[in-house]
């Protein structure tokens, strides 16, 4: 009797789940459908891209960047040393397009944030006041630069953010957990950001594509202010609304992370290491509550506990919905669908995010870089010390922030 309240119980929350996920697919239509924001002016502005070794295409990713439709702007790319593999890369970009690429080494290493660390160089060569973040596996659309200038034309707006979209997943070299990575980025991760911003009014910026006048960042502190937390773009939009009292704008124009060699454990260990940082955030029930966000894995832990014809059909309706919703959301993001055999792996993503949830709600250790760290209340970091044990650098991650 009590495993069949425990099955109804987890029924009944996938169905509100559903509702909740068709919901926000409907948000996502509502805000992508506005027009493109235009500025009076063009103020120049200096994109700081921190890399870090060879992402997926960077080459190609840093190509978009090259001949954006705006008449002043610089692109500084930021590494740790010349040893780094992106090194040679990074230098034939600034040869081919001396007037807009430059190459930066960071100067020190204050921080146990190894993106702000660059951060904190970048800012200080950057010849501009206006401040785009943007990471290496990035690409952007034609219009992204003007959106940004036209938000923070008005001083009461003091940061910039944008919806994200995966791709890559369709070619024929793409793995498993790139399909998966892509699929909850673009049909989970983004319309749960523009719901909350637009039906909830929260705001959840996003380091991948994070906008901010020169003047706000110091404001706040600077970079450093930031160099010693996981979520450097969570705290610093925390900061913009309490500390300076201004607001967050969530742009239309949609930016794609390119992700195409993935493995599944590097799925995995990215999300643990996001819902670790996620917990420490938002705190322990906002936190239970994501799992309203995951109706197959509801779902399918009501079958297993109670099989029967109605956890059957529930279960079977949450597959059915993530396949839909996941194609809905990528035709509204990018333009178009995503093909069948990735559609096919998104139940699998949304049952390996419930093992990285599980990980983020006992845990509050992650690697990182190849460093033990303990998360602490509101993402702020402490080495952890080894004991005699080495692990071997993950080759999945790159610059990007835990929450992209």
């Amino acid at each position: 009797m009590a495993a069949h309240v425990v099955a109804l119980g987890f029924a009944a929350a996938a169905i509100v789940g559903l509702a909740i996920g068709w919901g926000q697919l409907i948000a996502l239509a509502r805000h992508l459908c506005g027009p493109g924001a235009i500025p009076v002016g063009h103020p120049p502005i200096s994109i700081l891209k921190p890399l870090c070794g060879l992402d997926d295409h960077l080459a190609a990713n840093l190509r978009t960047f090259a001949a954006l439709p705006y008449p002043d702007y610089e692109i500084l790319l930021g590494l740790r040393c010349a040893g780094d593999p992106a090194y040679p890369l990074a230098r034939a970009a600034a040869r081919r397009w001396p007037g807009r690429f430059r190459v930066v080494l960071q100067e020190g290493e204050t921080g146990l944030n190894p993106k702000v660390n660059q951060l904190m160089t970048l800012a200080r060569h950057a010849r501009h006041d206006l401040l785009v973040i943007s990471d290496s596996n990035t690409r952007v659309p034609p219009g992204y630069l003007d959106e940004i200038a036209a938000a923070l034309e008005d001083p009461q707006v003091g940061l910039v953010t944008h919806p994200l979209v995966g791709d890559g997943e369709s070619r024929s070299t793409a793995r498993l957990g790139s399909m998966a990575d892509n699929l909850h980025l673009s049909g989970v991760m983004t319309p749960s950001i523009v719901t909350a911003k637009l039906v909830c009014g929260k705001d959840y910026v996003v380091g991948k594509s994070m906008a901010m006048r020169r003047a706000d960042v110091e404001a706040l502190g600077g970079f450093a202010s930031v160099k010693d937390v996981l979520a450097e773009d969570f705290v610093l939009g925390r900061a913009v609304t309490e500390r300076l009292g201004k607001r967050i704008v969530l742009g239309r124009a949609a930016v794609t992370c390119v992700s195409e060699r993935r493995s599944l454990a590097g799925f995995v260990r990215r999300y643990a290491r996001w819902n670790v940082m996620q917990h420490q955030c938002a705190g322990h029930l906002a936190y239970c509550g994501l799992l309203l966000l995951n109706p197959v894995l509801l779902s399918t832990l009501a079958v297993s506990i109670d099989p029967s014809r109605a956890t059957a059909a529930i279960s079977a309706a949450a597959l059915a919905s993530r396949m839909a919703s996941d194609a809905i959301a990528g035709r509204l993001l990018r333009g178009r669908s995503f093909r069948l055999r990735a559609l096919l792996v998104g139940p699998l993503a949304d049952l390996l995010a419930g093992v990285a949830w599980t990980h983020g709600l006992f845990s509050r250790s992650i690697e990182w870089r190849s460093n033990r760290l303990t998360v602490l209340r509101g993402s702020r970091l402490r080495v952890r010390p080894r004991r005699g044990v080495h692990t071997r650098p993950e080759s999945d991650t790159g610059p990007a922030s835990a929450a992209a």
